[in-house]
């Protein structure tokens, strides 16, 4: 079961629907993982080409292998809209440590919408139990010396 950190690096996004009528989308993500939840700063007037390069940190303890990323447009007198999300499994990074940039396709009613890009970086806990190959571990060894 992987316990540590998780460090998502946001970069960007294109080919978001640009859904306003007036003006450009001004795109924001909130990041999910478990409970855990994060919101990247709003592209203002960004439209479907933001840019964020923000960097979030999330705190793993168990196998849940799953982050969601929400792509949302800030709106000022009514309700933001949704123009997508990505999911991505979690259980590579795990494994490897790191993954480079990556594009996720984003999605809305399951019709591709866009891409999002990423960087991810998994760093284990370390586990500082007692290990029998350290020297100065005391013991018996020592102690039977006397007798």
């Amino acid at each position: 079961m992987p316990r540590g950190t998780l460090e998502v690096i946001l970069i960007s996004a294109k080919g978001i629907d640009d859904n306003d009528f007036l003006s450009s989308i001004d795109p924001y993500v909130i990041l999910t993982y478990r409970t855990q939840e994060h919101k990247s700063t709003v592209q203002k007037d960004s439209g479907s080409k933001p840019q964020w390069n923000e960097n979030f940190l999330f705190t793993v303890s168990d196998s849940t292998s799953e982050l969601n990323l929400k792509i949302m447009d800030k709106d000022n007198f009514t309700q933001d809209d949704f123009l997508g999300e990505a999911t991505i499994d979690l259980g590579p990074l795990f494994e490897a440590g790191s993954l480079p940039e990556t594009v996720h396709k984003v999605v809305k009613d399951e019709e591709y919408c866009g891409e999002i890009k990423v960087a991810l970086t998994f760093t284990a806990e370390r586990n500082e139990e007692y290990s029998v190959e350290d020297d100065n571990y005391g013991g018996w060894k020592e102690s039977n010396e006397e007798f």
